[in-house]
């Protein structure tokens, strides 16, 4: 029992180092391994999707939004030097998002999602996780809950393992 607890803690910290060097790409980052690129965010409840890719992987964010002006977000995927792990990175540079989104969903293609999650800012603190019940994770797909998102979104992770075989 203590062996998996310190597999699965071992695991959630990689993941988390993986996931916070992803979103910050370093100047002499490779263009074929990661990539951040900028796009607006439109309100008007029509269903909008974003998706950017490295080789075969995939993030797309599709959603719905109410209220205020366009917002520009980013977003940013990468993958392992071993080509085991794609990330994406969906968030609000200025942090709190005026609008009020109706719906989100994030689906990485050609990957298994192995960790994802979605925040807010409150009171003024950034990344204020959503509660579970909000949002559900799925084998590829991070999407709101309906009755349960609070409609309010500022940031949404996702690392998936990708299907890549060692020889």
């Amino acid at each position: 029992m203590a062996t998996e607890i310190n597999f699965c803690v071992v695991n959630l910290a990689f993941l988390l180092v993986f996931l916070s060097v992803s979103a910050f790409v370093p100047a002499e980052a490779s263009p074929e391994r990661t990539k951040t690129v900028e796009f607006n965010v439109k309100p008007g409840g029509v269903m909008h999707t974003f998706t950017e890719g490295i080789r075969e992987y995939e993030c797309s964010f599709t959603y719905a939004s109410q209220g205020g002006t366009n917002e520009q977000w980013l977003m940013s995927v990468g993958l392992s030097d071993d080509d085991r792990l794609f990330s994406c990175s969906v968030w609000r540079p200025q942090g709190k998002s005026y609008l009020f989104f109706t719906q989100f969903k994030a689906e990485l293609k050609g990957t298994k999602i192995e960790y994802a999650n979605a925040y807010a800012e409150a009171s003024g603190h950034r990344d204020v996780p959503l509660k579970p019940e909000e949002f559900t994770v799925g084998d590829s797909t991070v999407t709101h809950t309906d009755g349960k998102f609070s409609a309010q979104l500022s940031k949404l992770t996702a690392i998936g393992r990708t299907r890549h075989d060692e020889l």
